[in-house]
């Protein structure tokens, strides 16, 4: 049975198995390697998934949810029409879509998979993944940072050289950064660091943001269908000025009003410099932790589509005195990293002399008092014991002393974060621990940490002058659905309906039609909409020989509609 690798993106997701001649994408339904990480309900109450809600973000803004991928681990529901889903739902949906074009293609039931996840990602955003994979019918065999995907799916091609390299990771909603080292066939990461909430969305909302300002819109002005227009409008000019030298006229209407702005790369370049800002913090905190400077490394891995803006490529390459390595796809590296991982979990005979060593991507600690004057102490402080970008696995002890006389408890807070206070970072859980009364300082535990590969973070104390021990496991599962609840949520879901796999194609050509009816004025509107009522028309005879030829022309009609309404 196979096990497929899973890129669940925040824009748009992919598939990969790996084959004698090394990691392969895997097609979707319509033949894309990429299926939009977007999920729509129609009038019927049927969820529609990928393209085909892509193209009613404009038409159905209510009924559409896109980028939810930045909300993993919260408690954040959207209302879909009749329905209020979760984002490990809505995830669970696009990871049953990817598992159903794998089944179809590869021919068998498909059951486990390796699924990256960004390297950022706390414990929490961790678990929420893997729910979303159980929801969807997916036993994860491991969940790997993305950067690392891309890594080894550079690393693969790359074997018998010695080099560090930085991967570079702008998605759609997350940025990451990971530098690694290969010697003798060891891949050896030596620090991740990123943002969960920068990546190439953050780009379009600046134009979006600049359109408003510029044009002099009141934003209470702008509905959920306007807005949605011009994020699509933003969107077409952020990747025009990413191919072309040429200006981009944003165009929105508004109440009867039409609203125009011209944007060139200079412009774009110069709004982006926050952001810009941003992206430089995780690069150098990256060579600090590794302890390494930008002359040091040998080579950048530029992957995500965001990546794809001249602006990074130019800031990455003057900040490291080099060009980036491109000949990796940036939207398909870390699927095809996946799917060595999956190799290499198999032990495949292909990839048996490649080695990975991860590392701790956050700081593990537990809660302190420090003292602040002679006789008082303030609590909530967080002490480290397991330093991020510590390599796994890996073991440390701390010893912590009673506060109080005769004290008889000591509660040992377990946190994940980089703040000084805990309330700032995760909570992962707490020991109580009974301890024999004695004067204040005169009683100490041991706390050691051990965390390893899988993400199992097992805690144990030794209070010293009993001998006495205890112990708490903490997985990165833990926390998940009882069996119960699982197969109560999972009946649930079940009961909706998923758009057919086989019907796909023309729902979407019907769904661009849809939006490009909305985009168009006067008398193409009139055009598009008798060219879609004859398509209809032919849909309904549900002759197959005739609806594959209408398709053919319709999608032909479609493109010279979606051509003339640029030139507008």
């Amino acid at each position: 049975m196979t096990t497929i690798g899973i890129d669940l993106g925040t824009s748009n997701s992919l598939a990969a198995y790996w084959t004698e001649d090394g990691p392969r994408i895997i097609p979707n339904v319509l033949g894309s390697h990429l299926t939009p990480s977007i999920v729509s309900v129609d009038d019927n109450g049927e969820i529609l998934i990928g393209e085909v809600a892509k193209e009613r973000l404009i038409t159905h803004p209510h009924h559409t949810a896109s980028t939810f991928k930045r909300h993993m681990g919260t408690n954040k529901v959207y209302k879909l029409g009749s329905y209020n889903l979760t984002p490990e739902e809505l995830s669970s949906f696009v990871l049953q879509s990817l598992k159903i074009d794998a089944e179809s293609f590869l021919g068998e039931t498909i059951t486990d998979a390796v699924i990256s996840v960004p390297a950022y990602f706390n414990d929490q955003q961790r678990k929420a993944t893997k729910r979303a994979a159980e929801l969807a019918g997916l036993t994860v065999t491991r969940l790997i940072s993305e950067p690392t995907a891309a890594a080894i799916a550079y690393g693969f091609h790359q074997k018998g050289s010695d080099t560090k390299f930085l991967v570079f990771d702008l998605g759609g909603g997350t940025f990451d950064v990971s530098i690694l080292e290969l010697f003798e066939e060891v891949m050896e990461v030596k620090s991740i660091t990123g943002d969960n909430f920068l990546g190439g969305e953050d780009f379009t909302e600046l134009l979006m943001n600049h359109f408003i300002h510029t044009v002099k819109i009141d934003p209470a002005e702008l509905d959920a269908h306007a807005l949605s227009m011009l994020f699509k409008q933003a969107e077409k000019c952020k990747r025009h000025l990413a191919e072309n030298h040429q200006n981009y006229r944003m165009v929105l209407q508004v109440q009867g009003f039409t609203h125009k702005m011209e944007v060139n790369r200079s412009l774009f370049d110069k709004l982006a410099q926050p952001l810009m800002l941003r992206i430089r913090n995780p690069i150098q905190r990256a060579l600090r932790d590794a302890e390494l400077r930008t002359d040091d490394i040998d080579a950048i891995i530029l992957i995500g589509g965001a990546t794809r803006m001249p602006i990074i490529k130019t800031a990455v390459t003057k900040m490291f005195g080099r060009l980036p390595f491109l000949s990796i796809h940036p939207d398909e590296a870390v699927a095809l990293g996946t799917a060595v991982q999956v190799a290499l979990k198999e032990r495949n005979e292909a990839v048996q002399e490649l080695i990975l060593t991860d590392v701790c991507p956050y700081t593990l600690g537990t809660d302190v008092a420090i003292k602040i004057d002679h006789d008082h102490y303030t609590g909530g402080y967080f002490m480290p014991i397991i330093e991020r970008n510590t390599p796994i696995p890996v073991s440390r002890v701390e010893r912590l002393y009673t506060l109080h006389d005769q004290q008889k408890l000591l509660s040992i807070g377990i946190y994940q974060g980089e703040s000084r206070h805990v309330d700032n970072n995760l909570k992962l859980g707490e020991m109580e621990l009974h301890i024999p009364p004695a004067p204040a300082g005169e009683i100490c535990v041991d706390v050691r940490y051990t965390y390893d590969v899988n993400g199992l973070l097992e805690v144990e104390t030794t209070v010293v002058s009993t001998g006495e021990k205890k112990q708490m496991l903490i997985e990165q599962n833990e926390g998940s659905m009882t069996k119960e609840e699982m197969a109560e949520r999972m009946k649930q879901l079940k009961g909706l309906k998923i758009h057919p796999r086989e019907r796909t194609e023309n729902r979407l050509l019907l769904a661009r039609g849809e939006r490009l009816y909305e985009e168009a004025l006067g008398e193409l509107r009139q055009i598009i909409a008798s060219t879609m009522d004859k398509f209809e028309q032919i849909l309904s005879t549900q002759d197959e020989q005739k609806i594959k030829s209408a398709a053919v022309s319709f999608k032909e009609a479609l493109d010279q509609f979606e051509g003339w309404i640029e030139l507008e």
